[in-house]
């Protein structure tokens, strides 16, 4: 009888072990599943803020900012990060009309883009993470999955001015 219990003690600890790989295994697939839609989510506000940007270029601001935008809607995967630099640079330059509906749009979509990028880079680490540990990377558990990549853009956050007093 006292070989029984090392026999249910070895299964209880290999059931944990087990359980735990298991889980560990769906963790990393979870966090780049999430990673994968939050740059998904990214492309769609960043494709939303050069838009808006565009129409405002066309409605009021002119030639630089419109050219900047359409090169942002156009630009390849990996061009992308520079154009949007580029956007930012190019709507930080002008003055923002809190009162134009076009004006708001872009402020609007540009502090939409501000959080899905702070989401995207907090999936992108915490996937980083945990697929840095070394039992992922020695049981290899992200195999088949690129690295997920953080998209590297200024602050894409817009301010009206604030109304000055005068007198």
């Amino acid at each position: 009888m006292p070989g029984m219990w090392w026999a249910v003690g070895a299964a209880v600890v290999v059931g944990l072990v087990s359980a735990y790989l298991v889980w560990t295994a769906g963790r990393v697939q979870r966090l780049h599943a999430r990673a994968e839609l939050a740059a998904r989510a990214l492309d769609a506000h960043l494709l939303r803020r050069a838009a808006a940007a565009a129409v405002l270029a066309e409605r009021r601001y002119g030639v630089e900012l419109y050219a900047a935008a359409r090169i942002a809607l156009d630009a390849r995967p990996d061009e992308r990060e520079a154009a949007e630099n580029d956007l930012t640079r190019q709507l930080r330059s002008v003055q923002l009309d809190p009162a134009d509906p076009a004006c708001e749009a872009v402020i609007a979509a540009s502090r939409r883009l501000a959080l899905a990028r702070q989401v995207h880079t907090d999936l992108v680490r915490d996937a980083r993470a945990a697929r840095g540990r070394p039992l992922v990377r020695l049981l290899r558990m992200g195999r088949g999955r690129e690295w997920p990549r953080y998209f590297d853009i200024d602050d894409p956050t817009l301010t009206a001015p604030a109304d000055v007093p005068t007198g």
